[in-house]
C-alpha cells in the first residue's frame, strides 16, 4: 500500500489545529422511567493545555490524552479518588485516542513520533511500555470490534479510508472511502458505526466487520457522536447535545443545552458501557484563558503566560498599529519585562465578554508607576490570537 506524504501532513496539521486548550468533563446519567438527565458535573482534567479523546477504561477509570512538557501523554482519571495520573511518558512522540483493549488490561493509542512516524501501539497499563499493533497502516482514528479486530480510518492519498484489521493474521481489508473520526460499537448488535463523508451531507453508517456489509442509519449533525445502551445516539453541536433513536425517531431532538461558559463548544463525547456516565470535551472558554494569562502575568511566569497565546500571536496598539507578531518576539520582550519589574501587578477593574472577545479594563503597577489601560483579547481555538491595547 502506498501512503503518500501529503496525506500524512494533512493529518499532522489536523492534530496541531485540534490541540487547542480544552477540558474533559464528566457527568452522571440519571434514568427516571426512561427520561435521561445529566447530573453531578465535574471537570476531570486539571492542566491548562490540551485534554481530549476520553474513553472509559472501566466504571472507575477514564483515560484521555493530556499535554505535559509540550507533548501529549495518556492520562488516567480515577473517579473514586478524583485523582489524575499518567500511564506513559513517551520522549519521542505524543499519543492520541487511548482505548482499552477488549479482554485485556492493556490499552492502545495512536502515536505520532517526532520523526513523523505515526502508528497504532499497545501500551502496558501499569508500566506504559509500548509495542506496535499495526505496522503497515497510518491509523488516524479507530475502535476495537473484539480483542483482535480493529476498525480504523487510515491516511491514504490525503484522505481517511476505512479498514478492518485482524491483529492475529495481520491482514487488513478496505471497506469504505472518505470517512470521519467517530467509530463505535453499536449496542446490542454485531455492528460498528462510522461517519461517511463521501457526499456533502455526512451520514452515519453501520459496518459488519466480518462480512463488510454497510448500511445507512441517518444523516448526522456533526462528526462527533456516541451510543447509549438503549440504542440512542448522542451528538454535540456547539453547546447542545442532540439525541436520536434510529428505532423510533424521525429527527434529532434536543437532549441538553449548556449555559456554562466552559461548555460552549463541545466536541468529543463518550459514555461508559452501561450508559450511567457521560464524558465530553469542550474548548476552554475565552474568559477562562484570558484569566489564566492574567494570573501568569501577575506571577511573572513566562512559560505559563506564553502558553495562553497562539504561535502567531499579534499585539496591536489601538487602532491598528502592529507592535509584535509571533511567540518568540513576545517571549523575549515579556521575559525581560517580568525579570526587571519586581512590583509588576495588573488588577482587573472590569471585564466584558462578547463572543470570542474579552475586554479588560486594567489597573497596572510597574516600577513604582501606576496607570490604567484597556486590553481587547481575541480568542481562537482556546488560545489568545490577538490583543489590542488602549492607553
Amino acid at each position: 500500500m502506498k501512503v503518500i506524504l501529503n496525506g500524512f501532513f494533512l493529518f499532522f496539521s489536523m492534530l496541531l489545529i485540534s490541540q487547542s486548550a480544552s477540558k474533559v468533563h464528566l457527568f452522571d446519567i440519571a434514568n427516571n422511567n426512561g427520561s435521561l438527565t445529566l447530573n453531578n458535573s465535574k471537570t476531570i482534567s486539571h492542566n491548562s493545555g490540551y485534554n481530549n479523546q476520553p474513553s472509559f477504561y472501566n466504571d472507575n477509570n477514564i483515560i484521555f490524552v493530556s499535554t505535559r512538557d509540550k507533548q501529549t501523554d495518556i492520562a488516567k482519571y480515577n473517579i473514586r479518588d478524583a485523582s489524575v495520573s499518567f500511564i506513559n511518558a513517551t520522549p519521542t512522540g505524543g499519543e492520541y485516542s487511548p482505548i482499552k483493549i477488549p479482554n485485556s488490561k492493556n490499552i492502545s493509542a495512536v502515536r505520532l513520533d517526532n520523526n513523523g512516524k505515526q502508528r497504532l501501539y499497545k501500551y502496558n497499563f501499569k508500566t506504559g511500555e509500548s509495542t506496535v499493533l499495526i505496522k503497515d497502516l497510518v491509523v488516524a482514528y479507530y475502535t476495537w470490534y473484539n480483542d483482535h479486530t480493529i476498525v480504523s480510518s487510515v491516511i491514504e492519498d490525503a484522505t481517511l479510508n476505512l479498514y478492518v484489521t485482524d491483529t492475529k493474521t495481520k491482514k487488513s481489508i478496505k471497506y469504505a472511502s472518505n470517512v470521519g473520526r467517530s467509530f463505535h460499537n453499536i449496542p446490542n448488535s454485531n455492528l460498528v458505526s462510522f461517519i461517511s463523508k463521501e457526499n456533502e451531507k455526512f451520514v452515519i453508517k453501520s459496518l459488519d466487520p466480518l462480512t463488510g456489509a454497510i448500511q445507512t442509519i441517518t444523516e448526522t449533525l456533526s462528526e462527533d457522536m456516541c451510543w447509549l445502551i438503549n440504542g440512542s445516539i448522542l451528538i454535540p453541536v456547539k453547546n447542545t447535545i442532540y439525541k436520536y433513536d434510529p428505532k423510533k425517531d424521525k429527527n434529532f431532538s434536543v437532549f441538553k443545552t449548556f449555559t456554562d461558559d466552559n461548555l460552549q463548544n463541545i466536541t468529543r463525547i463518550t459514555s461508559n458501557q452501561i450508559s450511567t456516565m457521560l464524558a465530553l470535551v469542550s474548548d476552554v472558554s475565552p474568559e477562562d484563558i484570558v484569566q489564566k494569562q492574567l494570573d501568569a502575568y501577575n506571577a511573572r511566569d513566562i512559560d505559563a503566560f506564553i502558553a495562553t497565546y497562539t504561535n502567531n500571536i499579534k499585539l496591536y496598539n489601538f487602532p491598528e498599529t502592529l507592535r509584535s507578531e509571533g511567540e518568540e518576539p513576545m517571549r523575549k520582550s515579556y521575559a525581560s519585562y517580568f525579570k526587571n519589574t519586581p512590583d509588576l501587578n495588573c488588577r482587573l477593574l472590569k471585564r466584558m465578554v462578547i463572543g470570542n472577545k474579552v475586554i479588560d479594563h486594567e489597573f497596572i503597577t510597574a516600577n513604582g508607576n501606576t496607570f490604567k489601560a484597556i486590553a481587547i483579547y481575541e480568542v481562537e481555538n482556546g488560545l489568545i490570537s490577538k490583543v489590542t491595547f488602549i492607553r
